[in-house]
């Protein structure tokens, strides 16, 4: 699944913290699986992880024994209004996190 295009232009690990998100909204991820998933240490992902919570673009969920992340409604993107032919450039874009 994707990011939704209007939030693609967020910083890096940010951006990658939902994209991962995003490839497993329905089961979520823990952050030890985001942390091996989004390539950045643990400093950088803690304030990412705050500011995304903060402004509502993802959800967390605990049952006593395992915290899980998911992304907020809106965030993943609805097919129809992705292209069904990417440019080379939104490739990029979606790669690097542009």
């Amino acid at each position: 699944m994707a990011v939704s295009p209007e939030l693609r232009d967020r910083d890096e690990v940010e951006f990658e913290v939902l994209a991962a998100l995003a490839d497993r909204a329905e089961e979520g991820m823990s952050v030890l699986e985001l942390r091996a998933a989004v390539d950045t240490d643990i400093d950088r992902l803690e304030p990412a992880l705050g500011d995304l919570k903060e402004e509502g673009l993802i959800d967390v969920e605990s049952d006593g024994e395992r915290v899980v992340l998911y992304p907020a409604e809106g965030v993943v993107a609805d097919p129809e209004e992705l292209d069904d032919d990417p440019s080379i450039l939104q490739h990029l874009r979606e790669r690097f996190g542009f």
